[in-house]
């Protein structure tokens, strides 16, 4: 059996999903849970890994493929020149196989420079140390020819990576 993309309609992935699975088609739905920071608050929350597609193992002569558009949540097959396109079998494994080591995307590691987007240090380059509580963060910054640590609120962190395009 062969993998395919099928593209769900936005926010029903999950119903797509247990649509399927009703149909007693294997699915593939890899999801990662993802860490942000909203309001000052760390929050985690379990996302798609490939947000608006899941994944579909079925033979190209299977008669569930005449269901497969018509399923709740669902979209389109993703094709090209109107034939599906077709994902290996290893593709699909290694994705398995690596979701447990996948790292926890959004979070700020110990190490990573950040820059300070709000108060007294507005605009000052940082190094992240460590959370300090559920709104505070520890950060080292260089100040007046010293390395000062500092703790500051998670809402004035912003990555620095993101920020410059040189």
């Amino acid at each position: 059996m062969t993998w395919y993309a099928l593209q769900h309609k936005p926010a029903q992935g999950d119903r797509a999903l247990a649509h399927l699975q009703n149909q007693d088609i294997a699915c593939f739905y890899p999801k990662i849970t993802v860490e942000k920071i909203k309001a000052g608050k760390r929050t985690k929350k379990l996302e798609p890994l490939f947000p608006g597609y899941l994944f579909v193992n079925l033979e190209q002569t299977d008669p569930m493929w005449a269901k497969l558009r018509s399923t709740r949540g669902v979209i389109r097959i993703v094709s090209f020149a109107n034939k599906p396109a077709s994902i290996p079998d290893e593709v699909i494994q290694h994705i398995k196989a690596s979701l447990d080591t996948v790292a926890e995307q959004g979070s700020i590691k110990p190490g990573q420079a950040v820059e300070l987007d709000e108060g007294p240090f507005k605009g000052i380059s940082a190094i992240f140390q460590a959370y300090d509580g559920e709104e505070r963060a520890i950060v080292l910054i260089s100040f007046m020819q010293k390395q000062q640590t500092v703790k500051v609120p998670l809402s004035t962190l912003g990555s620095r990576d993101s920020r410059r395009s040189d």
